[in-house]
This record gives structure tokens, sequence and C-alpha cells, in this order.
């Protein structure tokens, strides 16, 4: 793991900032990628804190100049690019299909699958470069269900599995490696917007079968396993993190 370079998209809260300091205690040099120049610059500093290397670029994933000067920084700084994941993501309008404009479809979208789609693009090529490498994009245990008033989220997440599956399927024999994870219930600032209370949550972690809502690190640990040497057999995989939900 220690000669790796990795880079994450969304990693200044939530399971992105638990997936940088997962790589960076594992000896990864890490770039990570926001849009909060400060938040940024104290994560690299908490990163190199850690004993690694580590970089903040800012870039908003929905701008593919951005995302490729974002990819082309990575490998200016490092000389290559191993392990990419791509964490940046929205829960958009939650609310009745009926409340839904255009606008909150393509707020939804643009960030959710056109910045993961710009993110692989990118990724790819400086990949190709190497010989390989590792893609790890961030779905949602809605990405292969479904709940009620989280339309567009769910669509979009359905449709991150869907582009890492294709993807998967075209870049085997390149040696790129292709997978998401799939987290349930995590205690996140995106949980708590989904939530709204404390007594939804409470509701949330019941349906569970662990009985519990999950923590970012033990999302970061999966994604961790799929940027490594112990997964070279593994692509086109959807890793659900969920405490049990999906199998029920």
């Amino acid at each position: 793991m220690s000669e790796q370079v990795v880079l994450i998209t969304g990693a200044l809260t939530g399971i992105g900032r638990a997936a940088a300091i997962a790589f960076a205690r594992e000896g990864a040099k890490v770039v990570v990628s926001g849009r909060r120049q400060e938040a940024g610059e104290a994560l690299a500093q908490e990163l190199r804190g850690l004993g690694t290397e580590a970089e903040f670029v800012k870039a908003d994933v929905r701008l593919e100049d951005e995302v490729k000067t974002l990819v082309d920084r990575t490998v200016t700084r490092f000389g290559r690019l191993d392990v990419a994941v791509n964490n940046a993501g929205t829960e958009g309008r939650i609310g009745p299909i009926t409340d839904q404009t255009a606008e909150s479809v393509a707020e939804t979208f643009d960030t959710n699958v056109v910045g993961t789609v710009l993110g692989m693009k990118h990724q790819i090529n400086a990949m190709r470069a190497n010989g390989g490498g590792s893609i790890i994009n961030v779905s949602s245990l809605l990405g292969h269900r479904a709940a009620a008033y989280t339309s567009i989220y769910t669509a979009s997440k359905h449709a991150v599995e869907g582009l890492t599956k294709a993807a998967a399927l075209e870049l085997a024999e390149a040696g790129i490696r292709v997978n998401a994870v799939a987290p349930g219930a995590t205690e996140t600032g995106m949980l708590n917007r989904f939530a709204g209370s404390d007594e939804v949550k409470a509701s949330l972690a019941a349906s569970i079968p662990m009985k519990r809502i999950g923590h970012a690190d033990e999302v970061a640990n999966v994604i961790v396993f799929l940027g490594s040497d112990k997964s070279t057999f593994v692509t086109g995989q959807i890793y659900s993190a969920d405490g049990g939900k999906n199998a029920g």
C-alpha cells in the first residue's frame, strides 16, 4: 500500500474524509479534493501528521476542466495514479416526485452521475499510463433498492452502479478494476439531513439487522480493501456496507 497514490473526491467530510484517513494510515500518498479551500488544506495537513504525503486540490466534479486539472495535478505531484475514489455526492431535493423540477433533477445528476463519469474518464486515462489501477465509486443502499421520497437520489445511485458495472467490463483487460461501495445508513451529515430528527434515525437503526447506524470508517475500510492488492481479482462488484439491510 505504501507505494500507492490515491485520489479522493468529496473528501472533506463523512465517508470521503474517513477514506482519506484510512488510506493515509496505510501509508498511501493521498490527494483530497472538494470545494472548500480552508477545510481542504486543513485535512491535507492532518493527513501529513499521520506520516504520509498529502495534497489538497480544489475542484468541482461537475466541471470537466476542474476534474481534468485535479487528475493532472495528482500525476504531476506524485508521478502516477493508482486508486481513485469517486465519493462526491448530494442527496438533492428530498420529497415527492411531484415536487421535483428539471433543475432539482439536474442538480442531483450533475454531481452524482456526471461527476462520476467525468472523474472516471480522466482517472482511466491516467491509470492506463501505469498499466492499471482501481476505481471505487461510492453508491448507496438506494443504488439497488428504493425508498419513498428519494426518487431522484435513488435514480442517480442506480446510475452509478450501472456505470460501475459497464466500465468494469470495458476496462478489465486494461488492468483497471472498477467497483462500488454501497453504504446503508451511516453517521454522516447527509444522513442527518435525510433523517431530519433523532427519532427518524432511531427508527432507521431499528430497521437494520445489526440494530445500529454505521460509522464512516467502517465504509472506508471496504474502500481501502477494494483499492488494495488483496482485491486484484475483484471488478464490477457492488459491495454493500449496510449492517445486513440488503440481506432482508
